[in-house]
């Protein structure tokens, strides 16, 4: 049930930044500057200040993912599963790492820049660089992923050593 419970929270992870990458942020590079900002601002609101309540299934993916992975190899630490098992822990606190240290800092100068109808909204969006959040956006995707392809294949494999 914890590998199980590990493989849930990283499908959601990956899940939630890849909307962000293949749906999200294309659809608002379409939009004027001003839309831009308010409606990144928006979702700021929603993910990133839970000023509508805690966004569970994103607070349970970041932070309790690895700490189920923990649990999970302290429980089993028969190879490879512990192999596995270790790969989806260092590729989640890589997203961790790159969420805190790239994403979140944009997240809070957009969000910290004002009523988009009151501010410069063509210099906040230049400020933003949209490019290199959607970068790493990219790159988080990539290593949420694959924390949770590491973690479909140790659950498989545990399977396969229970019937056997």
């Amino acid at each position: 049930m914890v590998l199980f419970a590990a493989v849930m929270f990283a499908g959601t992870l990956a899940g939630f930044f890849l909307t962000y990458a293949f749906t999200i942020m294309p659809g608002l590079e379409t939009t004027d500057d001003r839309t831009f900002v308010a409606a990144f601002q928006g979702l700021e609101r929603m993910f990133g200040t839970f000023d509508y309540g805690y966004n569970w299934p994103v607070v349970l993916g970041f932070l309790g993912g690895p700490l189920v992975i923990v649990v999970a190899i302290a429980l089993d630490r028969r190879r490879p599963i512990v192999w596995w098992l270790v790969a989806a822990l260092v590729l989640s606190i890589a997203t961790i790492l790159i969420t805190q240290s790239v994403n979140i800092p944009l997240n809070n100068e957009i969000k910290a820049a004002g009523d988009a109808d009151m501010i410069e909204a063509v210099q906040v969006r230049a400020d933003f660089r949209e490019n290199w959040w959607r970068a790493w956006n990219l790159v988080r995707s990539a290593t949420s992923v694959g924390a949770f392809v590491c973690l479909g294949w140790a659950l498989f494999l545990h399977g396969n050593r229970m019937r056997n």
